[in-house]
């Protein structure tokens, strides 16, 4: 059974990790064996924590600090968790370094992108600007707009279909796009909602919270599916 690692959120002042059960009842459904890497200021022992699994999940949780992506910090970013993002940079670095499967969950497409050098819009509201509501946080597991997926990508051949239905729970969104990444799903917006490796590697990131979304869109699956299947190889 293929092993697939998880980030947690980090409450510094209670010092607690934490992941929602959602995401390890994903994984179990889709065959996987889930376990969790907590944060450490000790980079080789994260490093060997990710040697044990076969895949790596980032998880969601707060705003990814704008300092790793060159940035100053705007009023209108909310709270971040500098220990997380350095956790998974480094997480980022070794999967890749490795080979084994990535998938990235609304912070965790955020995080992905700001690491491999990408940028993110502190606020959609601010500094995007659109008809659409990002978050819709009064339908959390609800469809708040649909995707519109690029035939050909590696989304496409996932779930197989040119559109579908999401939830939103994020006030972040990507800017500019990380070299080596390119968009493979769209918000009605023109707002990215998922990228992917052009070169073909197993590495993806979805805006949308999936495992949210499973018991009533079934589709949402594949995407854990995949990376078990992915980390069986």
């Amino acid at each position: 059974m293929p092993v697939i690692a998880l980030t947690p959120s980090w409450n510094a002042e209670a010092q607690r990790v934490s992941v929602p059960y959602t995401y390890v009842a994903a994984v179990v459904r889709a065959g996987g064996a889930p376990f969790v890497i907590p944060p450490s200021e000790n980079d080789s022992a994260v490093c060997a924590a990710l040697d044990r699994a076969d895949g790596l999940i980032l998880t969601g949780g707060d705003d990814v600090d704008p300092s790793v992506y060159g940035e100053e910090k705007l009023t209108c970013c909310g709270e971040t968790t500098p220990v997380r993002d350095r956790l998974e940079q480094t997480l980022i670095r070794h999967a890749l370094k490795r080979g084994i499967p990535v998938l990235g969950i609304c912070r965790g497409i955020q995080i992905l992108n700001a690491a491999l050098g990408g940028t993110l819009y502190q606020d959609i509201a601010e500094q995007f600007g659109t008809q659409l509501k990002h978050p819709r946080s009064d339908i959390p597991i609800g469809d708040a707009h649909t995707v519109r997926i690029e035939k050909g990508s590696l989304l496409y051949s996932i779930f197989n279909a040119e559109e579908c239905p999401v939830n939103s729970r994020h006030h972040q969104g990507l800017k500019s796009i990380a070299p080596g990444m390119r968009i493979s799903a769209w918000a009605p917006d023109g707002l990215p909602e998922a990228i992917e490796a052009e070169d073909g590697r197993p590495v993806l990131g979805v805006q949308w919270h999936p495992e949210g979304l499973i018991e009533r869109l079934p589709l949402q699956l594949c995407l854990f599916r995949w990376i078990v299947q992915e980390a069986q190889k």
